[in-house]
């Protein structure tokens, strides 16, 4: 027979407190709509307004159906100008203007083609129109749909050509007369041009989002997370055995793995930026394509620091007295590195020159000669060999990134000279 015995256990006072029964009632909670908002308020603070801007603009269009006169003269065609919205409004200024440019022009030239298509395939009569309109549309699909393959036409005309594929073949296909193809094409344009309309106004009048800002500021920051990164390398790797025992966790590489992650981000910015008309210190003909130059050289330094996890964590370290003898060059060579990045960001983000590059470039080539003389082959050469190779590690590393910060100090002067950075 299975039984069950009851314990009862005493409380702080000594006072036997009898088991309470587990009385288990149905909770339904909900998350909070403030917490989450407060939460999240300081990162979705440029969404929020995103979204109030659309919304002003699906409610601007609905007024096509909404007020009987504007009614009566579009008809149900405002639908156009509320899809127009809907797929055209972006984040950023530059990318709504890339797509209703590209929206503007498809439909207009797959009308176009989809129109004389049409004409031409009535002018067969009979069979000939089924057959004249199903050779032009695979003529037009497949060609199309190739030159959409394109990287030049892909990264910029990709929206467009699909537009021109999608009208033509509505167009093409469709069984209509030819004036009334004329007359639904002519109400379509009209609408679209409206909503489109309604997109560049509340997207650049209204609080505008920047791409051309977002891609200068993101690629000035980077250059202070490496700096920080440096810093924290070097910090960690000289450590004292006791320290890293109390210390929970080691360095985080997370500022660098955001910079190695950084391209497709870069690309679409860059892309977007081109299409952004003239404001604050941006003009048309502000050199983007060198931000991505920029941005490859500071994915390479991210590469380099990020390769020091394995003097970090590797199980053969040198002892503590050969860290300590070299500690001073190192941090003295890592400081340097660190305050030239900084320069360099500051440079960009402020849009003033920095000093001389030559002057930081002399400064990084001294230290560095000054950890060689330190570390010769020769000193290596006495210490045992996994010792030596783990320091030989470090410098080499040191040493790489000096080579491509001088190399960051020559983009950065061209892209002062091109832009025409301020001299300070």
């Amino acid at each position: 027979m299975n039984s069950s015995t009851i314990v009862s256990i005493p409380d702080g006072d000594g006072v036997m407190v009898p088991p309470q029964e587990d009385k288990k009632k149905p909770r339904i909670s909900f998350p909070s709509i403030s917490s989450f908002l407060g939460e999240e308020a300081p990162y979705d603070t440029k969404k929020v307004i995103h979204g109030i801007k659309v919304g002003i603009s699906l409610v601007l269009v609905s007024l096509l159906y909404l007020i009987k006169p504007l009614y009566d003269q579009v008809g149900d065609n405002a639908m156009w100008a509320i899809m127009t919205v809907v797929v055209v409004y972006e984040f950023f200024a530059g990318a709504t203007l890339c797509k209703g440019v590209n929206r503007g022009i498809g439909t207009t030239l797959g009308g176009g083609f989809g129109l004389a298509t049409a004409f031409l395939a009535k002018e067969a009569g009979g069979m000939g129109h089924a057959i004249g309109v199903a050779v032009a549309v695979f003529v037009c699909g497949a060609v199309a749909t190739y030159v959409r393959l394109l990287t030049s036409i892909k990264k910029t005309y990709d929206y467009g050509v699909m537009i021109f594929i999608l009208t033509f073949n509505l167009v093409a296909v469709s069984g209509l007369r030819g004036e009334t193809i004329v007359q639904l094409a002519r109400e379509r344009l009209m609408t679209i041009a409206m909503g489109f309309g309604v997109c560049i106004f509340t997207n650049l009048f209204i609080h505008p989002m920047w791409a051309s800002d977002e891609l200068h500021n993101s690629v000035a920051s980077r250059f202070e997370t490496l700096a920080s990164s440096i810093d924290g390398c070097l910090e960690e790797y000289f450590k004292l055995s006791e320290e890293k025992e109390n210390q929970t966790a080691g360095f985080n590489f997370s500022g660098c793995k955001s910079v190695l992650y950084s391209t497709a981000k870069d690309d679409l910015l860059e892309k977007f930026a081109r299409w952004e008309p003239w404001h604050g210190k941006f003009g048309f003909s502000h050199p983007w394509d060198k931000y991505l130059d920029i941005g490859n050289a500071l994915r390479d330094v991210a590469v380099t620091i990020f390769s020091m996890k394995g003097c970090l964590q590797s199980p053969r370290q040198p002892s503590s007295t050969l860290k300590q003898s070299i500690r001073g060059q190192c941090e003295e060579l890592g400081s340097t590195l660190a305050s030239s990045m900084r320069e360099l960001g500051e440079s960009i983000k402020t849009m003033r020159k920095c000093r001389a590059g030559f002057l930081i470039v002399t400064k990084l080539e001294t230290k560095s000669e000054e950890l060689n003389l330190l570390v010769s082959p020769s000193k290596l050469g006495e210490l045992k060999n996994d010792e030596g190779l783990a320091i030989a590690s470090l410098v080499f590393m040191l040493m790489d990134m000096v080579g491509q910060v001088e190399v960051l100090v020559k983009k950065v002067e061209e892209l002062g000279n091109v832009a025409n950075f301020d001299s300070k």
